[in-house]
């Protein structure tokens, strides 16, 4: 479980493909904190460490994993963002995130707005996933609350601090990202639905 406060930022140094699955080395200042068969998100994207050496760390990501995720367009010296699993009785200053990604979007369009920025992003409706407006969103792991809620689409505001400390430095125009939906609101959806 996570809160999608990101906690630093990692550089995958090595891609190696071995049948359907990728393994991912990545360095961060936070290696040395880590431990063999823990949970950290990236870009979202919940992934056990299986190896640590120095100050380099290694994930290996599964077939599913990739298909529903950005992870098959990441390259050597891109940057991700990064969160340990949460302790429990830690404050939850993000909202309750499972590391899960529901599928990806596209970014639409980006505006800047006196010393911060509006970034749009669209999504297959067909997988049926929902916004609503003040709810909260991730995106590439980062928690958001929602600002324009549409039928395929939606908007986040980023403050200068999020931009500079998160993968949205990085974003521009038709980058894939990675989505993963306010829980609470994917099991009202399925009630719903249930009941229909």
């Amino acid at each position: 479980m996570f809160t999608g406060i990101v906690e630093t930022l990692g550089t995958i140094k090595e891609i190696i493909k071995e049948k359907e699955n990728l393994h991912l080395k990545i360095a961060s200042k936070i290696t040395n904190e880590l431990k063999i068969d823990q949970s950290v998100a990236h870009n979202g994207i919940c992934l056990t460490v299986v190896a640590i050496d120095g100050e380099v760390y290694t994930v290996t990501a599964i077939k599913e994993t990739i298909e529903k995720t950005n992870i098959n367009y990441w390259n050597i010296d891109d940057i991700v963002n990064l969160e340990r699993a949460m302790k429990l009785g830690d404050r939850l200053d993000g909202h309750i995130v499972q590391g899960h990604v529901d599928q990806t979007g596209v970014c639409k369009e980006i505006k800047e707005a006196e010393g911060s920025w509006y970034f749009t992003f669209e999504y297959n409706k067909n997988l049926q996933n929902i916004t609503i407006e003040k709810g909260s969103i991730t995106v590439n792991g980062t928690s958001l609350t929602v600002v324009d809620s549409k039928e395929n689409e939606f908007s986040v505001a980023i403050i200068p601090y999020t931009y500079e400390n998160t993968t949205f430095k990085k974003i521009k125009v038709g980058t894939l990202v990675n989505l993963e939906f306010d829980v609470i609101g994917k099991y009202v959806k399925r009630l719903q639905d249930l009941r229909l």
